[in-house]
């Protein structure tokens, strides 16, 4: 088994991306990148999946996005940058903890 299938890990597309976002605020593009190197090419998040991702999250006030220059001397395009607000934070802490219920529950069923 290769990659995770996007069903099977859907339900933490969210939790990931906050967890990112919990070091410094991101764009897309690197967030893309991150898991991908995070999860050791396990799991490559499709496109469309992040940006819906981005804005669920942002309706229901757990990131804010901004516009900014990546380039100190104001070179370069402007990218929409995703910070954590502090609803966000709380919300990655409660996916985490429903993360280790989840993970003790299914454990109980899985055996090679």
């Amino acid at each position: 088994m290769g990659e995770i299938s996007s069903d099977v890990i859907r339900g933490y597309n969210d939790t990931m991306i906050l967890s990112i976002l919990m070091k410094e605020p991101s764009y897309g593009y690197e967030i893309s990148k991150q898991i991908k190197s995070i999860s050791e090419e396990k799991y490559v998040i499709k496109e469309t999946t992040l940006y819906s991702a981005f804005t669920r999250m942002e309706k229901n006030g757990f990131i804010e996005s901004f516009v900014a220059n990546p380039d100190p001397e104001g070179n370069g395009k402007k990218r929409t940058y995703y910070r954590i607000t502090d609803t966000g934070k709380q919300y990655y802490l409660d996916k985490c903890d429903e993360w280790e219920l989840t993970k003790e529950v299914v454990e109980k069923f899985i055996s090679k």
